[in-house]
């Protein structure tokens, strides 16, 4: 307002003040035009579907390989009558392998997949614990068979009298 200048009621200076407080704007054409409050809920749910994104799309990269289908976000519409991803998820294939160390492998895999983005959820934590519990009942699974292998191995030996017998040549 320019000083020295007096506002009535139906003045033209008072129109455009109160003009200025329910400003409008148009995000793009063909979309409707917003209020100020409502530019910053768009502004939140576009700085939402960023962060959204971003995080679905670490998941999907780390999780080469191992993702099932592709990303699946869910929407809300906001003011301008635009959706914007809220919410997504990754589905992996969790399932172990038959052989132990490759279950290890897929489970390590599936831990970093989990844990991929800079600010992993509670359901990214879970994911991974899972992934750890996985990898330990395999890593047991690996010992208990290299231990049958171990005395199958021993067995076999005695049953064929090929037990190595080391000679000192020095004797």
């Amino acid at each position: 307002m320019v000083e020295g200048t007096t506002v009535t009621p139906g003045s033209s200076a008072n129109a455009a003040r109160m003009n200025a407080t329910t400003t409008q704007f148009s995000r793009r054409p063909g979309e409707k035009d917003v209020s100020d409050k409502e530019r910053r809920e768009v502004e939140e749910l576009e700085r939402r579907e960023r962060e959204v994104r971003r995080h679905e799309r670490a998941h999907r990269a780390a999780g080469a390989g191992l993702v099932v289908g592709g990303i699946k976000y869910k929407y809300k519409t906001g003011p301008d009558g635009k959706r914007y991803a809220v919410a997504g998820e990754v589905n992996l294939d969790v399932s172990p392998e038959r052989d132990p160390q490759k279950t290890i492998q897929k489970a390590e895999r599936i831990k970093r997949a989990a844990l991929a983005p800079a600010e992993p959820s509670a359901q990214d934590r879970r994911v991974a614990r899972q992934a750890e519990q996985m990898k330990r009942e395999a890593q047991r699974e690996l010992a208990v068979q290299r231990r049958q292998e171990g005395a199958n191995y021993g067995a076999a030996e005695v049953a064929l009298g090929t037990r190595a017998v080391f000679i000192d040549a020095r004797a």
